[in-house]
């Protein structure tokens, strides 16, 4: 993560290079990223670069956790009405506020999109520590469901959250990869169709209804 340094600069100068950071991981993939350009659009040295991170990565994984805690505001969104709606509702409530984020951060979002077409090991190291706080998080769904009884309470719990976040890593990366779509708002309505999709093996299962 950043130096102590970085967060020591003006707001403006700290804001002109995370721009720069976004907008060259918005346009490049990790493996096409230059700290040449970012520096050369920050308008600050490479000197200067090395006091506020370690490396490419350390500023890479920085924007995408700032990504993160800008998706947040739209999430806790719905979850203010976690008590009010159906469980798989919500489910569904999660994937528009994501394209609300996407409509209202574009860069950051296509910076996420590469995100997904990364190679495994560079996605592994990025979001390292985030996936725990994501079971925990569908985990609380879930237990909040059963409460209210729109999930069956013999479900294991820690399988399930799992299990969905394992499927919407699936279901976005199928997307992105079949539609050739660039980004999620080129086709809201294709890209929620997958969702439904994902959602209805949640919610009905694999086995057949007579």
């Amino acid at each position: 993560m950043p130096t102590q340094t970085f967060f020591n600069l003006p707001n403006e100068k700290r804001e002109r290079i995370i721009n720069a950071a976004t907008e060259e991981f918005a346009s490049y993939s990790f493996s096409q990223a230059s700290i040449a350009r970012i520096i050369e659009q920050a308008g600050i040295s490479r000197g200067s670069f090395y006091q506020y991170f370690e490396d490419i990565k350390d500023v890479y994984k920085f924007i995408f956790e700032k990504a993160g805690q800008e998706k947040l505001v739209y999430i806790y969104d719905v979850v203010s009405r976690m008590n009010e709606l159906n469980t798989f509702v919500i489910m569904k409530e999660l994937y528009k506020a994501g394209l609300r984020f996407a409509n209202d951060h574009p860069r950051l979002a296509q910076m996420g999109n590469k995100f997904y077409k990364e190679e495994e090991s560079v996605r592994n190291d990025v979001i390292e520590g985030l996936v725990e706080k994501s079971h925990q998080f569908y985990e609380g769904l879930l237990l909040t469901g059963i409460e209210k009884g729109d999930v069956d309470p013999k479900i294991d719990v820690k399988i399930a959250s799992r299990l969905f976040y394992t499927m919407n890593l699936a279901v976005v990366e199928n997307y992105l990869t079949s539609s050739g779509q660039e980004h999620f708002l080129d086709d809201i309505d294709g890209y929620l169709l997958e969702v439904d999709k994902m959602l209805y093996i949640l919610e009905h299962g694999l086995k057949k209804k007579d």
